[in-house]
Formats: structure tokens, C-alpha cells, sequence
């Protein structure tokens, strides 16, 4: 009876807040349920430095640009499911009774969240029906820093439960789709963010602890930077892992554009100094000597990661990454072969320590019957297994079926003691001293890298490819800085699958991921490319992605229309 009564719960739950959203997006006054007008188009196409000065100048309302990102909202939210709380209503009143300065660097810009950041007055569910009703009266850190810099959140966005997911799917909410294919994911766990950006909203903050700003921007072709731990502020946030520190989560901001993305970085970072709003940020405000360094640099030395020994790139992914090297090359930069410390070791360490709990913190937070995402799903299912099944497991995969990638996941895949766990975040500590110094010897100004093995992964797919996600996750592992900027589309006739290739010959992981490769399906969903630095290096990335767009000169990523 208690479990029957737990499920009915979870059921009132998400019909309640699904109701909730479609009443607030029905009482919207007219000028949201307007079609797309001339203005907006112009509006979302100009330089958010214009804006803002507009706005400064009284030239153009805040009211006038909630007004078009509402509308862009509501038209990508129909298309993509990509909104949770709509904000809007409170947006007005904060414009009207002065809670928002409109005297700071981001003035009226509007500036969408995920779902996990607390706004004052509204639920941050992360896909739990369990945190249904858990509003907080006052706004987190990180609102609070927005609205003083002239920002206004105005929506919050999808993410998947648990948040360990390239997916954005739960029973809250319902499933967020690519905007270029209702058919496939749009990335996650910031994969409400990315539909919304690539469909013409502004500005957004996700969080990233195994690629999740950095991969929704290659599945949906938006902008992105993971930022190194302690740069930008995360206070005032709901989690689906707290006390999580083996792999620390970092708030990141993601943008339409790569000119919105380093504007918004640089004003947060000069002129808000987001270490008054939470106490674990660096007091280190933007660094435009470092900025100039590498805008002016002539001759960038550019390492080349072509393979993470465990995963190659799908053709897709691997034209992209070819197309930036010519591009670069082209411009006169080195281009270097690199060998790099064994990757298949740090998502070995990542691994363990992300789940070093057994998958219990997150698992505790479900109710009776609420769906899991089916890579959580998976993961939690082989944490549970009694020591001696495992045992049977992992010597069935790795010298009957051969696969000793596969095995040497899951040969520790368990809970562990405090005790193991200190020993792990001392081989993590150990793993990122081997890259300091094999880095120092190479040096390189950047990497750039596929961001995943594939483009965006068919609904569900995260049963397969929960794995394969070690081009991201490793540098959450190292804490390096790291954008991700769209460069192609998948293209049916160049992007194809080698005929020689036999997928069931693949290591489990890899075959995981080419199981979901399609180029004829997948035709025309984004690609994208990694730009990766060392730790608190923003500055440096988001220069060297200027210097990579710019390099690819006419074949640059056209971004989606606004229509």
C-alpha cells in the first residue's frame, strides 16, 4: 500500500507541474502568443554589445526584448519540449519594480537557466517528482549576481533525471528533442538549454560534470565553455548528487553565438566579481593579457587528440575534427601529433569516483514507479550486483567475449569504502600530474578534439553509449577548460560507415556507441569541435575558438533560422 500510494504521488506530481506550465504559458499576455516578427529576427541576429547599449540608452525596452526571447521560448518550447518553469510573469514585475539593474554590463538581456538553478518563488525539480514543491523564498547566488549585472532569467530549461545523462528526459517534464530531429536527443544534461539556444534563445547557464554543457552544444550546434572549478559561481543550486567531489560539477555558461558567449563571460568575470556571491570562487576577474596573448599570437601550436584509445570518432566527427585542423593549417598554426597520457585510464578513475557511492544519492531521490534514464538506469543496475555476479561478469566479458576495455570498467564497479576512495582520489591526483608534465613537454597552446564519438544519440540511446563519453568527461577529470563551437552537419554521402567495418569486433564501449550511427538518419544534425586548454584558462580557449571560426571562414556553421 505504501508503494501504490508513493507511485499515485509521483503521478499527481508531474500531471501538476505539466498542468502548471501549460496554464502560465496560456495566461501569457498577447504579445508572447504573437508570431515571430521582422524585429525579432533582428533582434536575435544583433550584437549583444548593441543591445546592451541600447538598453543603456533607452533606445530599446527591456520590456521589448522579454517580449521577442518569450516568444523565441514558447516557439522552441513547442517544437523541442525544452521549457520547465516559465518565468516570464516575474520577469515583468522584477523589470517594473527595479529588482533588476538595468545599469550593468548584461542590461536587459534575458537569460535562460537549467532547471537546477534556485530562481526565488520556483520549484528546480531536476526531473524528481520528489522536488516537486521545493521553492525557496529568495533567489540563489547565481540569480542574484544576474539580476545585478541587468540580466533577466526568464525561463528555466529540460534536463534529465539524475543528471548523469547526455539525454534530457524525465516523468516531471516529459523528453526534450533535437531541434534539427525530433527523433534524437538534444544532449544533456543541459539539453533544454541547448534546443532553446539553437533555436534563437540568447543566453544560458547549464552545469557540466562529464560533458553536459559541452555535448548538448555538439548534439543541437550551439556555443560552449566548461569552466575550470572555482571560476564561475554555482551557489544556489539543486543537484541530483550532493557531497559528489571525486569529479566536481561546475556552472558554465553556453550561448547562441560564440560573440555572446565570451561578451557574457568577460562582464561576469570583469565587472561582477562573482566571488561576492559564492564563497568558492577564485578572485580572478578577466584576464585580457591573456585574452590579447592568444587573439594576437601568429603561430598557435595545436595538438591534435584523433582517438581516446577507447572510442574512435565516427566519420561525422572525425570530418569536423579534419576541417578545423585544415582550416588552422591554413592560417599558418602547428599542427602536432600527440600521444597523450593513456585516456582510457582517466575514465577508469572518473568512472569510479563519480559513482562512488554506489549510484545510492541519486537512486534516493525516486519514488515508486518514476522512469530512470535508461544510462543511469544501466549503471545502477551493475552497481547493485552482490560481489561474486560481478565477479562471474567480468571474467565472462574479459576472456570469453575478449572485450578488455569493457572489463576493466566493470571489474571495480561497486560502492566503495572511504578507505578505496581515498586511495582513487590519490590515482586521480597522480593521473592529472602525468598530463601536467607530459603537457609541459609538449607544449601545446590547445588541443582540439571531437567532443563525443557521434553526433546526437537517437532517443534512449544512452542504454548503449552511457560510456562513451570519455572526449568530455576526461577533462572533467583533469578540471581543464574547455568550449565546444559547432563546425558542420552530418552529411549522408561523406559521413557513411566504412564498409570494412564490423561493429561486432568493437570493444563494448565503442560498439555501444556505432550500434546508434546512422549517417542517412542522422543527416544534418550538428558537429562539433573541442577547444581544450589547461585549468582557468578560459580566456585563452574562448580566443583560440575566435581564431578557429575565423579560420574556417565561409564554411562556419550556419546557424539554425529563427522562424
Amino acid at each position: 500500500m505504501v508503494f501504490l500510494l508513493d507511485y499515485l504521488q509521483h503521478r499527481r506530481d508531474c500531471q501538476f507541474k505539466q498542468a502548471e506550465r501549460t496554464q502560465t504559458i496560456a495566461s501569457l499576455p498577447a504579445p508572447y502568443h504573437i508570431g515571430i516578427t521582422a524585429q525579432d529576427k533582428e533582434t536575435v541576429n544583433a550584437p549583444i554589445a548593441t543591445l546592451v547599449s541600447n538598453v543603456h540608452s533607452g533606445t530599446t525596452t527591456p520590456l521589448s526584448l522579454l517580449h521577442t526571447y518569450g516568444r523565441v521560448a514558447l516557439r522552441a518550447h513547442a517544437r523541442t519540449n525544452c521549457l520547465t518553469e516559465v518565468l516570464l510573469p516575474s520577469a515583468e514585475k522584477w523589470l517594473a519594480d527595479g529588482s533588476i539593474n538595468l545599469k550593468g554590463p548584461l542590461a536587459g538581456i534575458p537569460v535562460s537557466l537549467k532547471d537546477t538553478i534556485v530562481v526565488g518563488g520556483y520549484d528546480a525539480t531536476v526531473g524528481y517528482s520528489s522536488f516537486v514543491g521545493n521553492k525557496s523564498e529568495q533567489d540563489g547566488g547565481m540569480v542574484r549576481m544576474l539580476k545585478d549585472a541587468g540580466a533577466v532569467p526568464y525561463v528555466k530549461t529540460a534536463c534529465p533525471i539524475t543528471l548523469l545523462s547526455f539525454e534530457s528526459t524525465n516523468d516531471v517534464w516529459g523528453r526534450c528533442t533535437n531541434p534539427h530531429n525530433k527523433d534524437y536527443s538534444p544532449g544533456g544534461s543541459t539539453g533544454g538549454e541547448s534546443a532553446l539556444l539553437a533555436m534563437g534563445g540568447r543566453i544560458g547557464i547549464g552545469s557540466d560534470v562529464a560533458g553536459s554543457v559541452r555535448v548538448p552544444a555538439h548534439f543541437s550546434g550551439c556555443y560552449s565553455i566548461r569552466c575550470s572549478t572555482g571560476r564561475w559561481p554555482k551557489a544556489g543550486i539543486k543537484t541530483s548528487m550532493p557531497g559528489q567531489e571525486g569529479v566536481p560539477s561546475v556552472y558554465s555558461p553556453m550561448a547562441r553565438t560564440l560573440d555572446d558567449l565570451t561578451y557574457f563571460t568577460k562582464a561576469v568575470l570583469t565587472e561582477m566579481r562573482p566571488w561576492r556571491y559564492d564563497h568558492s570562487v577564485h578572485p580572478i576577474p578577466w584576464r585580457e593579457e591573456m585574452e590579447r596573448e592568444f587573439e594576437e599570437k601568429k603561430r598557435l601550436r595545436v595538438g591534435v587528440l584523433r582517438t581516446d584509445g577507447v572510442v574512435d570518432p565516427s566519420p561525422a566527427c572525425r570530418r569536423a575534427l579534419e576541417m578545423v585542423e585544415e582550416a588552422l593549417k591554413r592560417e599558418g598554426h602547428e599542427i602536432v601529433e600527440i600521444s597523450p597520457p593513456d585516456m582510457y585510464e582517466g575514465l577508469q578513475i572518473a568512472s569510479l569516483l563519480l559513482n562512488a557511492d554506489g549510484c545510492k544519492m541519486f537512486k534516493s531521490f525516486f519514488r515508486t514507479g518514476e522512469w530512470n534514464d535508461t544510462g543511469a538506469e544501466q549503471m545502477a543496475r551493475l552497481m547493485g550486483l552482490p560481489g561474486p555476479l560481478r565477479w562471474l561478469y567480468y571474467l565472462w566479458v574479459r576472456y570469453v567475449k575478449k572485450d578488455e576495455v569493457w572489463a576493466g570498467l566493470v571489474k571495480n564497479w561497486r560502492p566503495l569504502s572511504a578507505f578505496e576512495n581515498w586511495q582513487w582520489v590519490a590515482k586521480r591526483e597522480a593521473y592529472r600530474a602525468k598530463w601536467f608534465d607530459w603537457w609541459n613537454e609538449a607544449d601545446l597552446d590547445v588541443l582540439i578534439a571531437p567532443p563525443n564519438a557521434t553526433p546526437a544519440v537517437p532517443h534512449d540511446g544512452m542504454r548503449d553509449a552511457v560510456s562513451s563519453c570519455n572526449y568530455t568527461f576526461l577533462f572533467n577529470l583533469l578540471d581543464y577548460t574547455a568550449g565546444v563551437l559547432p563546425v558542420t552537419h552530418v552529411d549522408r554521402k561523406l559521413d557513411g560507415l566504412p564498409a570494412t567495418l564490423n561493429i561486432k569486433k568493437l570493444n563494448g564501449v565503442a560498439r555501444g556507441a556505432y550500434n546508434l550511427y546512422d549517417a542517412d538518419k542522422m543527416h544534418g544534425l550538428p558537429v562539433g569541435v573541442q577547444v581544450v586548454g589547461r585549468r582557468l584558462e578560459e580566456e585563452k580557449v574562448l580566443s583560440v575558438m575566435k581564431r578557429v571560426e575565423d579560420a574556417l571562414g565561409d564554411g562556419r556553421y550556419q546557424l539554425l533560422e529563427v522562424d
